[in-house]
């Protein structure tokens, strides 16, 4: 069977998660991006360290058009007498194009609509407010408009700019009055032409997240996150703490507002705020998480979670007790740069155990990289993933760790 996998830049998810569970599936990939040298490089390094992949092509496609990606699997279904075995991605750019394109050869998929409401900002709180699943102060900027018209409107400050179809926290912002909400519409007007904003209601409290698994007709609370953030303005994860289990009732609630809309099918990665306990959403990202999360809920709750995934994608169903282990405890620790400039020092790559807990550090910027500061996951220079059973020997690990090592950037 051939899976046909869409991707723009490579990521840990793909390279080191769905493309090894597709080879111990016994799936061939085909893989359809615009970057295809930056894929065919992160497979070499991936292969060369003893990474597993299925067999693989990699094909230069203008993913971002769900016509040509229907046009390129037709074709090749034509050459190869066959037609698609199962379409996927985990780009939170592609959903709505593999969905439409699973739809046109039959596939199992996601709901291209469900697709579009969870990648639209505006789109998901005008759903959830028409089906009374909750309702936020929401307005949008299209493309080109002119931000003292959201201005003039009873915006209830503070208030948080986002680009309308953003991912990673990039020009998401807290503002505080109008001056500053018409400056900071107009800065990310200039990064990003072309472009729509949301403006919406500012929704403060515990920052939580909830993993989901579904098939269409089961959906597994697979895990839940708690989230530290920077300090405001700005809005970048510095930490995420495994809960003991998904939480009630928020639990709950947010599956049921995810059912309104029409989220159930595969991975999805939800991120939600809890206040005078409800809990409310603040975006849907419909893939599995990332920033290695993915890699480290696999290993620690012992399941094929990359294989569950695609499985679906392939029409099988899930089981109903996906036999999950329930013990395990853990904390991604992200180092970031907090200023531009050189990485000149860093530790190397490295896995130990102490007193218990497991300490896996990966560098996500190579000594020598110079960059500007860009107050999204880009900053981020390593990953520390501590895993075990007591999570307070864990804090104590990462302290200890974080404390034996430097990170140095020249300016």
């Amino acid at each position: 069977m051939r899976l046909h996998l869409l991707a723009l830049n490579p990521t840990d998810s793909v390279t080191q998660g769905f493309l090894p569970a597709a080879a111990r599936l016994g799936l061939a990939v085909t893989l359809l991006t615009d970057q295809p040298a930056a894929h065919e490089l992160a497979y070499r390094r991936h292969a060369a360290a003893g990474g597993e992949l299925p067999p693989l092509t990699v094909v230069h496609c203008d993913v971002r058009d769900a016509r040509v990606v229907i046009s390129h699997l037709s074709a090749a279904s034509a050459r190869e007498g066959r037609r698609p075995d199962a379409v996927f991605t985990n780009s939170d750019h592609l959903q709505v194009q593999a969905a439409l394109a699973a739809e046109f050869f039959g596939l199992p998929g996601k709901d291209w609509r469900a697709a579009l409401r969870a990648k639209d900002k505006a789109e998901l709180r005008r759903t959830l407010t028409e089906t009374g699943a909750d309702t936020v102060w929401s307005a949008e900027l299209l493309p080109g408009a002119d931000p003292e018209e959201l201005a003039a409107a009873e915006v209830p400050y503070p208030c948080v700019v986002k680009p309308r179809e953003g991912v990673a926290s990039e020009d998401v912002v807290l503002v505080a009055d109008r001056a500053e909400l018409v400056a900071r519409c107009r800065a990310i007007q200039d990064r990003r032409p072309g472009q729509a904003l949301v403006v919406e209601e500012f929704l403060d409290g515990p920052l939580r997240t909830l993993e989901t698994l579904g098939d269409g007709t089961i959906l597994h609370a697979l895990a839940a996150f708690h989230t530290e953030l920077s300090p405001p303005p700005y809005f970048l994860e510095e930490r995420l703490e495994l809960l003991p289990e998904p939480p009630r009732p928020h639990t709950g609630q947010v599956l049921a507002q995810l059912r309104a809309l029409g989220v159930g099918f595969g991975a999805c990665h939800t991120e939600y705020v809890v206040q005078n306990d409800q809990a409310r959403l603040i975006e849907v990202n419909y893939r599995a998480i990332g920033d290695q999360c993915d890699l480290m809920l696999a290993e620690l709750l012992d399941i094929p979670l990359f294989a569950h995934i695609l499985r679906t994608h392939l029409g099988e169903p899930l089981p109903a007790d996906l036999g999950a282990r329930t013990d395990g405890r853990a904390r991604m620790e992200y180092v970031m740069a907090d200023r531009a400039g050189r990485l000149v020092a860093a530790p190397p790559a490295s896995v130990r155990v102490v007193d218990g807990v497991r300490l896996d550090y990966r560098p996500l910027r190579e000594i020598g990289e110079e960059h500007p500061r860009y107050h999204t996951n880009r900053d981020f220079l390593g990953v520390l993933r501590a895993t075990g059973t007591d999570q307070g020997r864990i804090d104590e690990a990462v302290a200890g760790f974080l404390a034996a090592h430097r990170w140095e950037i020249a300016s």
